[in-house]
């Protein structure tokens, strides 16, 4: 083992100890041993999640006119599987070589009639068997997406590194229906927008890597694959993934379902020729553009990106360097002495009037000041408010910086505006 190697992995280690020291990630049913590839998230990790999502949410979704929201079945009807090619398709290889297939099977009803299903191992079906109701609703122009934030489900033979790869997972998924013949600029202006999403959480484009993932090593819906892989502290690993699935999936579904998922364009751009459909109107089924985007991957890729060492005021700290929006606490505020009821009352009122400007804001005086800081740095505060007897003669407090750990004093008064 190489010395970076051991670096490494001592990176990783050092994150799992904090994840679970401060409340981000847990191991799932610990008190009786655990449950290998399941993960319990603590209350900052929840916050952490909820940040990722929300502004997920707000690029991919709530910000754009194209996009509707769907949030379906964990288990669907079982044949949904059998037209995707999952039952058939969806498997590992074990050491022997015998096939597995990883998907976790369960049962509907009881007794005699009950129906033998899975959990689902992707969000994007339940998408695909919504696409006629989502236009029989709202009658899209084409290009259009459906986007899904859910839960999927894999028995993974080997789970491992931590929230990599597990057996219960969360997805934030779009399926972007479009005209076979613009499928080459949509997969290259959604390859952009997966790399400005990247940027605006603070992940580094340096530690991003993108590989074209060869035909042979390709899902079998897939016509194209990019993946977006980052330098986590054990390797370079998938974090994203981008497919071109053409037309595959509403195909299969409508062949086995006998369900019509053709889209009807009544406002045809003419071709070539200058020609449209009969009486001017188009009837095909869509190919579809799907940009991929895994929760717990992204939590895990921030916490190694912004897992930070350094020293101090001549002390060694460990500080995690959340960009403001995603940070799990965006302030703290904190009495100087836990002892003093004046000094407690004041810092109560101040962190009542922050936190209706900033909800995840938190009230600290457990230990000592210099605690506070170092369990603040350790959870990726942003910013510490102090409020001191110096508060009670001319109400200003101090506020501290995470990176750089320098204090300034401001008027109360002020802090909304200095926060944001």
């Amino acid at each position: 083992m190489t010395k970076e190697s051991q670096s490494s992995e001592g990176t990783l280690e050092k994150i799992v100890s904090l994840a679970k020291r401060r409340g981000f990630v847990f191991q799932g049913s610990e008190i009786y041993g655990g449950l290998a590839g399941m993960w319990d998230y603590g209350p900052l990790g929840v916050s952490l999640k909820r940040n990722i999502v929300d502004a997920w949410w707000k690029k991919f979704v709530s910000g754009r006119e194209d996009m509707y929201a769907v949030d379906t079945a964990v288990i669907m009807n079982p044949r949904v599987w059998e037209a995707s090619g999952h039952v058939k398709g969806f498997a590992d290889s074990l050491e022997s070589g015998q096939k597995f297939n990883v998907m976790f099977k369960t049962s509907v009803g009881a007794g005699d009639g009950a129906v033998g299903s899975f959990l689902r191992p992707e969000t994007a079906q339940g998408t695909f068997v919504n696409f006629k109701n989502v236009i029989d609703s709202f009658h899209p122009k084409l290009p259009f997406g459906i986007a899904q934030v859910g839960k999927a489900f894999r028995n993974e033979i080997a789970p491992r590194d931590f929230l990599f790869r597990s057996r219960e997972f969360e997805q934030m998924e779009v399926e972007y229906f479009i005209r076979e013949k613009d499928w080459q600029r949509q997969f290259d202006y959604w390859r952009e927008e997966m790399l400005s999403w990247v940027e605006s959480i603070g992940v580094s484009r340096k530690s991003i890597h993108e590989l074209e993932v060869p035909p042979a090593q390709r899902a079998h819906y897939s016509k194209r694959t990019l993946d977006f892989e980052y330098d986590f502290p054990f390797g370079r690993k998938e974090l994203y993934g981008l497919a071109y699935r053409g037309d595959f999936d509403l195909k299969s579904h409508q062949s086995a379902s006998g369900t019509a998922l053709e889209y009807l364009d009544e406002d045809p751009p003419a071709g070539p020729d200058g020609t449209v459909g009969a009486g001017g109107k188009d009837r095909f089924i869509p190919h579809v553009i799907e940009p991929t985007f895994g929760v717990d991957r992204t939590v895990l890729a921030l916490l190694c990106e912004a897992y930070n060492e350094d020293e101090l005021g001549g002390e060694k700290r460990v500080f995690l360097k959340f960009p403001k929006h995603l940070a799990p606490v965006r302030v703290a505020v904190f009495p100087l002495l836990k002892n003093k009821p004046n000094l407690v009352a004041k810092a109560r009122e101040v962190f009542r009037m922050v936190r209706k400007e900033i909800p995840n804001a938190m009230f600290d005086d457990n230990g000592n000041i210099g605690k506070r800081y170092r369990r603040q740095d350790e959870i990726g505060t942003p910013h510490c408010i102090t409020v001191d007897f110096e508060t009670l003669e001319n109400d200003t407090v101090t506020v501290r910086d995470r990176d750089s750990g320098r204090q300034e004093r401001f008027a109360v008064h002020k802090l909304a505006e200095v926060l944001s």
